[in-house]
Protein backbone atom coordinates (compact mmCIF):
# COMPACT_ATOMS: atom_id res chain seq x y z
CA UNK A 1 0.00 0.00 0.00
CA UNK A 2 1.22 3.93 -0.96
CA UNK A 3 0.17 6.74 0.53
CA UNK A 4 1.84 10.30 -0.47
CA UNK A 5 2.78 12.22 2.22
CA UNK A 6 0.38 15.78 0.81
CA UNK A 7 -2.53 13.64 2.43
CA UNK A 8 -1.38 13.92 5.96
CA UNK A 9 -0.24 10.03 6.03
CA UNK A 10 3.02 9.39 8.54
CA UNK A 11 3.13 5.84 6.83
CA UNK A 12 2.06 4.00 3.90
CA UNK A 13 -0.18 1.81 6.46
CA UNK A 14 -1.84 4.21 8.19
CA UNK A 15 -3.99 5.37 5.82
CA UNK A 16 -5.67 2.41 4.67
CA UNK A 17 -6.04 1.72 8.04
CA UNK A 18 -7.81 4.95 8.92
CA UNK A 19 -9.99 4.38 5.58
CA UNK A 20 -11.20 1.26 7.03
CA UNK A 21 -11.90 2.63 10.52
CA UNK A 22 -13.91 5.46 8.96
CA UNK A 23 -15.89 3.27 6.77
CA UNK A 24 -16.71 0.80 9.26
CA UNK A 25 -18.14 3.81 11.79
CA UNK A 26 -19.92 4.75 9.00
CA UNK A 27 -21.38 1.28 8.53
CA UNK A 28 -22.59 1.43 11.59
CA UNK A 29 -24.08 4.29 12.22
CA UNK A 30 -26.30 4.32 9.47
CA UNK A 31 -26.87 0.78 9.62
CA UNK A 32 -29.18 1.97 12.57
CA UNK A 33 -31.52 4.42 10.86
CA UNK A 34 -32.16 1.90 7.64
CA UNK A 35 -32.30 -2.20 7.17
CA UNK A 36 -31.11 -3.20 4.47
CA UNK A 37 -31.59 -7.18 2.73
CA UNK A 38 -28.54 -9.07 1.58
CA UNK A 39 -30.12 -8.36 -2.18
CA UNK A 40 -30.33 -4.39 -1.17
CA UNK A 41 -26.29 -4.53 -0.22
CA UNK A 42 -25.11 -6.20 -2.90
CA UNK A 43 -27.05 -3.56 -5.64
CA UNK A 44 -25.19 -0.76 -3.46
CA UNK A 45 -21.78 -2.63 -3.74
CA UNK A 46 -21.60 -2.42 -7.49
CA UNK A 47 -22.07 1.18 -8.10
CA UNK A 48 -18.82 1.27 -5.12
CA UNK A 49 -16.95 -0.87 -7.16
CA UNK A 50 -17.27 1.01 -10.42
CA UNK A 51 -16.27 3.76 -9.07
CA UNK A 52 -13.97 2.62 -7.01
CA UNK A 53 -12.33 1.37 -10.52
CA UNK A 54 -12.71 4.73 -12.25
CA UNK A 55 -10.92 6.33 -9.79
CA UNK A 56 -7.96 3.77 -10.05
CA UNK A 57 -7.77 3.96 -13.39
CA UNK A 58 -7.98 7.77 -13.69
CA UNK A 59 -5.43 8.77 -11.04
CA UNK A 60 -3.09 5.87 -10.81
CA UNK A 61 -0.03 5.18 -12.67
CA UNK A 62 1.30 1.96 -11.31
CA UNK A 63 2.16 2.80 -7.26
CA UNK A 64 2.04 6.59 -8.24
CA UNK A 65 -1.21 8.88 -8.21
CA UNK A 66 -0.84 11.51 -11.56
CA UNK A 67 -3.35 14.49 -12.69
CA UNK A 68 -2.91 14.38 -16.22
CA UNK A 69 -5.56 13.98 -19.27
CA UNK A 70 -7.52 11.38 -17.90
CA UNK A 71 -8.76 13.76 -14.56
CA UNK A 72 -9.80 16.15 -16.96
CA UNK A 73 -11.95 14.17 -18.86
CA UNK A 74 -13.88 12.52 -15.74
CA UNK A 75 -14.57 16.23 -14.47
CA UNK A 76 -16.01 16.94 -17.90
CA UNK A 77 -17.99 14.11 -18.02
CA UNK A 78 -19.15 14.59 -14.28
CA UNK A 79 -20.40 17.64 -15.08
CA UNK A 80 -22.60 16.58 -17.99
CA UNK A 81 -23.64 13.89 -15.84
CA UNK A 82 -24.97 16.33 -13.32
CA UNK A 83 -26.56 18.38 -16.31
CA UNK A 84 -28.38 14.70 -17.07
CA UNK A 85 -27.43 15.06 -20.53
CA UNK A 86 -27.84 11.47 -22.75
CA UNK A 87 -25.20 8.71 -22.36
CA UNK A 88 -23.72 9.59 -26.16
CA UNK A 89 -23.44 13.44 -24.96
CA UNK A 90 -21.24 12.39 -21.78
CA UNK A 91 -19.19 9.98 -23.40
CA UNK A 92 -18.42 12.44 -26.30
CA UNK A 93 -17.46 15.56 -23.92
CA UNK A 94 -15.42 13.30 -21.33
CA UNK A 95 -13.22 11.66 -24.65
CA UNK A 96 -13.06 15.35 -26.23
CA UNK A 97 -12.17 17.58 -23.18
CA UNK A 98 -9.35 14.28 -22.90
CA UNK A 99 -8.18 14.53 -25.93
CA UNK A 100 -8.35 18.69 -25.69
CA UNK A 101 -5.90 18.70 -22.70
CA UNK A 102 -3.55 16.34 -24.04
CA UNK A 103 -3.06 18.71 -27.25
CA UNK A 104 -2.75 21.66 -24.82
CA UNK A 105 0.02 19.89 -23.07
CA UNK A 106 -1.50 17.56 -20.41
CA UNK A 107 0.86 14.25 -19.93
Amino acid sequence: MWAPRSFGCSTGRLCPADGTTSTTAAGKTSAKRRRTTPGGVISLLAPAVLAALIVVGTFADGRDLTLDARAAGLAAGATVIALRAPLVVIVLVAAGSAAAARALGAA
